[in-house]
């Protein structure tokens, strides 16, 4: 069976798996992950553990960082933070609607020395002609400025959600997939896109992959306003608790209780009807 452990280059930042091979990391040590340009300096957040045949196609870490390694990872991080430093003020000298959200800097190619890749937000289509030579001078390097959308961008940059936690994006989340305001209707949030979007602007990607939890939980309970019972008290479901798997039901006696989804009975039909109709709905996504 294989192994898989997982790095991250950035504090917080995305976790990308390896297969560990024959040794053993430990989590907070230094790393080597093999790209397209040469081996990459990470670091071990999550100790090697075993996993199924899902992840036989693994690269396999190129073993621990040593310490010319690290002081090379070091002086790329200070170029970065120079070249950011450099397009920034460039910019503003150029008075482009521009707004730089990451630097990639690469020392290794068969064509030229240095590439600093800049990456940018803009409102619309930047003519950049200019700006270009000038941070070539500059940076003493080959530019590849590159336009990215609003989630990218909200990667590139990082940040805490509405939830209090790392966006997802920077962390676990690696495609983004259309997300609409009836995902919210179906999951009782407000319709307004000011309360329900992330840190990028748009609505926010939980939204989609927490979709199939409430389509599950539909098939299941009965819908508001649904004669149940509940061991032996009759009553009206007045609330759905998706999260805990939980309906609050008002009894005869006008006391509302929230009672687990498997000790509620009701009949089938209501329930097949609005699980047929939410499925319907999730097919035109």
């Amino acid at each position: 069976m294989t192994r898989v452990m997982a790095v991250a280059f950035d504090t917080y930042g995305t976790l990308h798996y390896l297969n560990p091979g024959e040794r053993t990391y430990a989590v907070g040590e230094w790393v080597l992950y093999p790209t397209a340009d040469g081996p990459e300096v990470a670091q071990c957040v999550w100790a090697a553990e075993e996993a199924g045949e899902a992840y036989d196609d693994l690269p396999v870490c190129l073993g621990p960082a040593t310490e010319a390694d690290l002081r090379r990872d070091e002086h790329n991080r200070q170029v970065r933070a120079d070249a950011t430093a450099v397009a920034k003020r460039l910019i503003a000298q150029h008075k482009l609607p521009m707004k730089v959200v990451g630097v990639d800097f690469l020392d290794r190619s068969e064509s030229f020395d240095r590439m600093v890749a800049i990456y940018y937000t803009a409102p619309h289509r930047v003519d950049f002609r200019a700006l270009l030579g000038d941070l070539a001078r500059a940076l003493e390097a080959r530019i590849d400025l590159r336009q990215v959308g609003s989630r990218d961008a909200a990667r590139l940059i990082g940040g805490v959600g509405s939830c209090g936690r790392e966006l997802c994006c920077t962390t676990f989340l690696t495609d983004f997939e259309p997300v609409s305001m009836r995902l919210a209707k179906v999951q009782g949030l407000p319709p307004n896109p000011l309360q329900i979007s992330g840190a990028c602007g748009r609505l926010m990607c939980c939204l989609k992959y927490e979709h199939p939890l409430y389509v599950d939980f539909v098939r299941q309970a009965p819908s508001v306003g649904t004669p149940v019972e509940v061991d032996g008290e009759r009553g009206v479901v007045v609330g759905h608790h998706v999260p805990a798997n939980e309906v609050s039901v008002r009894q005869r006696s006008g006391e509302v209780v929230r009672c687990p989804l498997q000790s509620v009975c009701s009949t089938a039909g209501a329930r097949a009807a609005r699980a047929a109709s939410l499925q319907e709905g999730s097919a035109h996504e």
